[in-house]
Protein backbone atom coordinates (compact mmCIF):
# COMPACT_ATOMS: atom_id res chain seq x y z
CA UNK A 1 0.00 0.00 0.00
CA UNK A 2 1.31 3.36 -1.37
CA UNK A 3 1.20 6.73 1.35
CA UNK A 4 0.44 9.59 -0.50
CA UNK A 5 0.15 12.88 1.53
CA UNK A 6 -2.17 15.87 0.56
CA UNK A 7 -1.90 19.52 2.04
CA UNK A 8 -4.20 22.52 1.79
CA UNK A 9 -2.21 25.62 1.98
CA UNK A 10 -3.72 26.93 5.33
CA UNK A 11 -2.70 30.47 5.09
CA UNK A 12 -6.29 32.06 4.72
CA UNK A 13 -9.35 31.49 3.44
CA UNK A 14 -11.57 28.23 3.39
CA UNK A 15 -8.73 25.08 4.33
CA UNK A 16 -10.46 23.99 6.56
CA UNK A 17 -13.58 23.19 4.87
CA UNK A 18 -11.06 21.69 2.11
CA UNK A 19 -9.46 19.19 4.79
CA UNK A 20 -13.01 18.07 5.82
CA UNK A 21 -14.08 16.91 1.94
CA UNK A 22 -10.73 15.61 1.46
CA UNK A 23 -11.29 12.99 3.98
CA UNK A 24 -14.15 12.50 2.63
CA UNK A 25 -13.68 11.99 -0.91
CA UNK A 26 -10.87 9.53 0.68
CA UNK A 27 -13.58 7.09 2.76
CA UNK A 28 -15.72 7.49 -0.53
CA UNK A 29 -12.85 6.16 -2.70
CA UNK A 30 -12.92 3.06 -0.66
CA UNK A 31 -10.68 0.52 1.46
CA UNK A 32 -9.53 -1.76 -1.08
CA UNK A 33 -5.94 -3.48 -0.56
CA UNK A 34 -4.68 -1.50 -3.62
CA UNK A 35 -5.90 1.92 -2.32
CA UNK A 36 -3.21 4.18 -0.97
CA UNK A 37 -3.32 5.24 2.34
CA UNK A 38 -3.96 9.26 2.81
CA UNK A 39 -2.81 11.28 4.71
CA UNK A 40 -3.87 14.91 4.71
CA UNK A 41 -1.92 18.31 6.69
CA UNK A 42 -2.52 21.80 6.91
CA UNK A 43 0.42 23.80 5.24
CA UNK A 44 2.14 27.16 6.40
CA UNK A 45 5.82 26.59 6.24
CA UNK A 46 8.84 25.39 3.09
CA UNK A 47 9.11 21.93 5.10
CA UNK A 48 5.76 21.05 5.49
CA UNK A 49 5.55 21.40 1.91
CA UNK A 50 8.54 19.18 1.09
CA UNK A 51 6.07 16.53 2.89
CA UNK A 52 3.60 16.96 0.07
CA UNK A 53 2.72 15.15 -3.10
CA UNK A 54 0.01 17.06 -4.07
CA UNK A 55 -1.43 20.43 -2.74
CA UNK A 56 -4.32 22.32 -2.49
CA UNK A 57 -4.64 26.37 -2.56
CA UNK A 58 -8.25 27.45 -1.14
CA UNK A 59 -10.25 30.22 -1.89
CA UNK A 60 -10.00 33.20 0.05
CA UNK A 61 -8.42 36.51 -0.41
CA UNK A 62 -5.87 35.84 -3.39
CA UNK A 63 -3.79 39.06 -2.23
CA UNK A 64 -3.93 38.11 1.45
CA UNK A 65 -2.65 34.57 0.84
CA UNK A 66 -0.28 35.71 -1.45
CA UNK A 67 1.59 38.84 1.15
CA UNK A 68 1.14 35.75 3.59
CA UNK A 69 3.09 33.40 1.62
CA UNK A 70 5.58 35.50 0.85
CA UNK A 71 6.29 36.86 4.46
CA UNK A 72 6.48 33.30 5.19
CA UNK A 73 9.11 32.31 2.70
CA UNK A 74 6.45 29.85 0.77
CA UNK A 75 6.25 31.55 -2.60
CA UNK A 76 9.72 30.04 -4.46
CA UNK A 77 9.02 27.14 -3.02
CA UNK A 78 5.40 26.84 -4.08
CA UNK A 79 6.11 28.08 -7.49
CA UNK A 80 9.14 25.32 -7.49
CA UNK A 81 6.43 22.53 -6.39
CA UNK A 82 3.75 23.59 -9.20
CA UNK A 83 6.25 24.49 -11.98
CA UNK A 84 9.02 22.70 -11.22
CA UNK A 85 8.41 19.41 -9.87
CA UNK A 86 4.88 19.46 -11.35
CA UNK A 87 3.44 18.26 -8.60
CA UNK A 88 -0.63 17.74 -8.68
CA UNK A 89 -2.28 21.08 -7.39
CA UNK A 90 -5.50 22.25 -7.09
CA UNK A 91 -6.79 25.65 -7.04
CA UNK A 92 -10.28 27.06 -6.28
CA UNK A 93 -11.28 30.62 -6.53
CA UNK A 94 -8.23 32.73 -5.25
CA UNK A 95 -6.55 29.32 -5.64
CA UNK A 96 -7.06 29.82 -8.75
CA UNK A 97 -5.96 33.12 -9.43
CA UNK A 98 -2.69 32.03 -7.69
CA UNK A 99 -2.14 29.53 -10.14
CA UNK A 100 -2.65 31.84 -13.24
CA UNK A 101 0.10 32.73 -15.08
CA UNK A 102 -1.54 36.37 -16.00
CA UNK A 103 -4.51 38.47 -13.73
CA UNK A 104 -6.07 41.84 -14.16
CA UNK A 105 -8.10 43.72 -12.32
CA UNK A 106 -5.33 44.00 -9.99
CA UNK A 107 -2.47 46.72 -9.08
CA UNK A 108 1.28 46.62 -9.70
CA UNK A 109 2.84 45.70 -6.57
CA UNK A 110 -0.89 44.50 -5.05
CA UNK A 111 -0.67 40.35 -6.24
CA UNK A 112 2.16 38.46 -6.90
CA UNK A 113 1.49 35.07 -8.33
CA UNK A 114 2.64 31.48 -8.66
CA UNK A 115 1.26 30.37 -12.11
CA UNK A 116 1.45 27.25 -13.61
CA UNK A 117 -1.79 27.34 -15.72
CA UNK A 118 -1.52 29.59 -19.23
CA UNK A 119 -4.38 31.33 -18.69
CA UNK A 120 -5.31 35.00 -17.50
CA UNK A 121 -8.13 35.69 -15.08
CA UNK A 122 -10.64 38.30 -14.01
CA UNK A 123 -10.80 38.72 -11.22
CA UNK A 124 -13.97 39.05 -9.59
CA UNK A 125 -15.65 38.66 -12.68
CA UNK A 126 -18.96 38.12 -11.32
CA UNK A 127 -18.99 41.90 -8.86
CA UNK A 128 -19.08 41.93 -4.97
CA UNK A 129 -19.85 39.18 -2.41
CA UNK A 130 -23.28 40.54 -2.47
CA UNK A 131 -23.71 39.24 -5.78
CA UNK A 132 -22.85 35.43 -4.95
CA UNK A 133 -24.66 32.66 -6.11
CA UNK A 134 -25.23 29.05 -6.83
CA UNK A 135 -26.08 27.71 -9.79
CA UNK A 136 -26.14 23.50 -11.37
CA UNK A 137 -23.09 22.88 -13.36
CA UNK A 138 -23.00 20.39 -15.60
CA UNK A 139 -19.08 18.29 -15.65
CA UNK A 140 -18.66 15.41 -17.60
CA UNK A 141 -15.38 15.16 -16.60
CA UNK A 142 -17.00 13.36 -13.62
CA UNK A 143 -19.20 11.14 -15.42
CA UNK A 144 -17.66 7.20 -14.80
CA UNK A 145 -18.49 4.36 -17.09
CA UNK A 146 -20.41 6.79 -19.42
CA UNK A 147 -22.77 7.06 -16.30
CA UNK A 148 -24.47 10.70 -16.40
CA UNK A 149 -23.97 12.75 -13.40
CA UNK A 150 -26.67 15.08 -11.43
CA UNK A 151 -25.16 18.70 -11.51
CA UNK A 152 -22.72 19.85 -9.48
CA UNK A 153 -23.98 22.85 -6.89
CA UNK A 154 -21.20 25.64 -7.75
CA UNK A 155 -20.83 28.12 -5.24
CA UNK A 156 -19.95 31.51 -6.96
CA UNK A 157 -18.34 34.10 -4.33
CA UNK A 158 -16.51 37.13 -5.57
CA UNK A 159 -15.37 34.40 -8.27
CA UNK A 160 -12.92 34.95 -11.06
CA UNK A 161 -13.51 33.49 -14.69
CA UNK A 162 -10.35 32.12 -17.22
CA UNK A 163 -11.03 35.41 -19.54
CA UNK A 164 -8.46 34.23 -22.13
CA UNK A 165 -6.63 30.63 -22.98
CA UNK A 166 -2.91 31.99 -23.30
CA UNK A 167 -0.46 30.46 -25.90
CA UNK A 168 2.14 28.39 -24.70
CA UNK A 169 5.24 30.13 -25.49
CA UNK A 170 8.34 32.11 -24.14
CA UNK A 171 8.02 35.59 -23.71
CA UNK A 172 4.00 35.03 -22.74
CA UNK A 173 4.52 36.72 -19.49
CA UNK A 174 6.30 40.08 -21.27
CA UNK A 175 3.10 40.35 -23.73
CA UNK A 176 0.83 40.24 -20.58
CA UNK A 177 2.67 42.81 -18.55
CA UNK A 178 2.42 45.28 -21.05
CA UNK A 179 -1.89 45.41 -20.43
CA UNK A 180 -2.88 47.58 -17.73
CA UNK A 181 -3.36 46.43 -14.32
CA UNK A 182 -2.41 43.26 -15.14
CA UNK A 183 0.17 40.91 -13.43
CA UNK A 184 2.10 38.04 -14.47
CA UNK A 185 4.08 34.82 -12.63
CA UNK A 186 7.83 34.72 -12.42
CA UNK A 187 8.67 32.08 -15.34
CA UNK A 188 10.18 28.93 -14.53
CA UNK A 189 12.99 26.48 -16.10
CA UNK A 190 12.07 22.67 -16.30
CA UNK A 191 14.22 20.61 -14.67
CA UNK A 192 13.43 17.38 -16.01
CA UNK A 193 11.92 16.27 -19.56
CA UNK A 194 8.83 15.15 -17.54
CA UNK A 195 8.35 18.61 -16.48
CA UNK A 196 8.79 19.85 -20.02
CA UNK A 197 6.34 17.47 -21.23
CA UNK A 198 3.51 18.51 -18.53
CA UNK A 199 4.41 21.93 -19.17
CA UNK A 200 3.67 22.03 -23.24
CA UNK A 201 0.30 20.86 -22.50
CA UNK A 202 -2.56 22.58 -23.61
CA UNK A 203 -4.92 24.22 -21.18
CA UNK A 204 -8.66 21.88 -21.25
CA UNK A 205 -11.99 23.56 -20.78
CA UNK A 206 -13.21 21.01 -17.72
CA UNK A 207 -16.68 23.43 -17.55
CA UNK A 208 -18.07 27.17 -18.45
CA UNK A 209 -21.10 28.50 -16.88
CA UNK A 210 -23.31 28.49 -19.85
CA UNK A 211 -24.55 31.97 -21.04
CA UNK A 212 -24.27 34.52 -17.84
CA UNK A 213 -27.50 34.46 -16.23
CA UNK A 214 -29.64 37.71 -16.02
CA UNK A 215 -29.69 38.51 -12.72
CA UNK A 216 -26.08 38.99 -12.49
CA UNK A 217 -26.95 41.63 -15.69
CA UNK A 218 -26.60 44.48 -12.63
CA UNK A 219 -25.98 47.06 -15.20
CA UNK A 220 -29.33 46.71 -16.64
CA UNK A 221 -28.31 45.58 -20.01
CA UNK A 222 -30.31 42.74 -21.05
CA UNK A 223 -28.88 39.42 -21.61
CA UNK A 224 -29.26 36.94 -24.64
CA UNK A 225 -28.62 33.48 -22.95
CA UNK A 226 -28.58 31.48 -26.34
CA UNK A 227 -26.08 34.40 -27.77
CA UNK A 228 -23.92 33.80 -24.78
CA UNK A 229 -20.83 31.32 -24.84
CA UNK A 230 -20.34 31.18 -21.27
CA UNK A 231 -17.79 31.93 -19.00
CA UNK A 232 -14.56 29.12 -18.49
CA UNK A 233 -14.88 27.88 -14.57
CA UNK A 234 -12.85 25.06 -14.56
CA UNK A 235 -9.84 24.46 -16.15
CA UNK A 236 -6.70 21.72 -16.52
CA UNK A 237 -3.51 21.81 -17.47
CA UNK A 238 -0.63 18.87 -17.02
CA UNK A 239 -0.65 18.88 -13.35
CA UNK A 240 -2.61 21.88 -12.44
CA UNK A 241 -6.36 22.16 -12.07
CA UNK A 242 -8.49 25.51 -11.59
CA UNK A 243 -11.81 25.92 -10.39
CA UNK A 244 -13.74 29.44 -10.03
CA UNK A 245 -16.37 28.41 -7.88
CA UNK A 246 -15.59 26.32 -4.41
CA UNK A 247 -16.63 23.12 -3.89
CA UNK A 248 -15.59 23.04 -0.54
CA UNK A 249 -18.88 24.51 0.73
CA UNK A 250 -21.05 22.49 -0.97
CA UNK A 251 -20.70 19.06 1.02
CA UNK A 252 -20.67 17.47 -2.26
CA UNK A 253 -16.75 15.17 -2.07
CA UNK A 254 -17.57 14.39 -6.04
CA UNK A 255 -14.62 16.66 -6.88
CA UNK A 256 -12.30 16.16 -4.83
CA UNK A 257 -12.94 12.31 -4.97
CA UNK A 258 -12.07 12.75 -8.93
CA UNK A 259 -9.14 14.58 -7.81
CA UNK A 260 -7.64 12.22 -5.61
CA UNK A 261 -7.83 9.68 -8.55
CA UNK A 262 -5.66 12.13 -10.60
CA UNK A 263 -3.27 12.30 -8.02
CA UNK A 264 -3.08 9.07 -7.51
CA UNK A 265 -2.56 8.38 -10.50
CA UNK A 266 0.04 10.68 -11.07
CA UNK A 267 1.58 9.21 -7.85
CA UNK A 268 2.13 5.87 -9.35
CA UNK A 269 3.14 6.78 -12.76
CA UNK A 270 6.36 8.58 -10.92
CA UNK A 271 6.75 4.60 -8.75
Amino acid sequence: MIKITVGVLALQGAFLEHLELLKKAAASLGSQQSSPQWEFLEIRTPQELKRCDALVLPGGESTAISLVAARSNLLEPLRDFVKVHRKPTWGTCAGLILLAESANRTKKGGQELIGGLDVRVNRNHFGRQTESFQAPLDLPFLSTSGTPQQPFPAVFIRAPVVEKILPHHDGIQVDEAKRVETVVAPSRQAESEASRRAMSRDVEVLASLPGRAAHLAVSGTPIRADEETGDIVAVRQGNVFGTSFHPELTGDERIHAWWLRQVEDSVKRLQ
